[in-house]
């Protein structure tokens, strides 16, 4: 499995690969991706969390959403497909959506390196305070919805990035905590507004969040390389 790989990153980087656990937040459009990516590149040990399950409306974006396992729980699902393609990795899957108050019970120790692909701020922040404290390289996705172009998604620093009101959110919540810079995943493109849907909201509920299939996709595979390049050191 690994041979055409190890023509890139030769077989010291193929063998770092092996060695490295990575823990892995959000199995949604963009974290789907990413453990597809990391799967396929061979690391060794994948920790998968994420506490949604699998609905219809995640056909149209999720690589693991598929009319087989609606309903099924999103970790379950990812490990499920990391072990028929890499048999040799060691999954873990956490149902857990993880914030402060449970944040204890799912320590980095022994850790190689922390993808953020969840949606809310507050527990991007505990997922990058965490990393940072336990001394792991962490990498953020920012936001991916309401877009159509993945040719203006960047990997960046947090600190430089521009266009995403996401990230400006970010930027200044890690600031106010005294967190260090971090790459992160962006898209330059202006986000779209999305046209009126049956799906809309109740007052006072979450705003629904246009998709396509190709724009989170893109931004899992470009953590995924960011990842597979710091482990391998390629």
């Amino acid at each position: 499995m690994e041979e055409r790989t190890a023509l890139l990153l030769g077989e010291e980087g193929v063998a770092r690969l092996r060695a490295a656990h990575v823990i892995l937040f959000g199995l949604g459009g963009v974290g789907g991706h990413v453990a597809e990516a990391l799967a396929r590149a061979g690391v060794g040990q994948l920790t998968l969390v994420d506490a949604d399950t699998v609905a219809e409306s995640n056909l149209n974006r999720q690589i693991l959403a598929l009319r087989s396992n609606l309903g099924q729980p999103k970790a379950q699902a990812a490990a499920a497909r990391v072990r028929a393609i890499n048999p040799d990795c060691r999954v873990q899957p956490v149902e857990m959506f993880y914030l402060p108050e449970n944040a204890d019970s799912l320590p980095f120790d022994g850790a190689d390196y922390v993808v953020d692909a969840v949606d809310t701020v507050t527990a991007k922040l505990e997922i990058i305070t965490r990393a940072q404290a336990a001394g792991v390289p962490v990498i953020s996705c920012m936001g991916t919805g309401n877009r159509l172009h993945p040719e203006m998604l960047r990997l960046g620093m947090l600190s430089k990035t521009s266009g995403c009101p996401l990230a400006r959110v970010m930027r200044r919540e890690c600031r106010a905590r005294g967190l260090a810079d971090i790459p992160v995943v962006y898209s330059e493109e202006p986000a779209l507004i999305p046209r009126p849907s049956d799906a809309d909201p109740a007052p006072g509920r979450r705003a629904v969040v246009g998709s396509v299939s190709f724009v989170p996709g893109a931004a899992g595979l470009i953590l995924a390389g960011a990842v597979v390049r710091a482990i391998a050191k390629a």
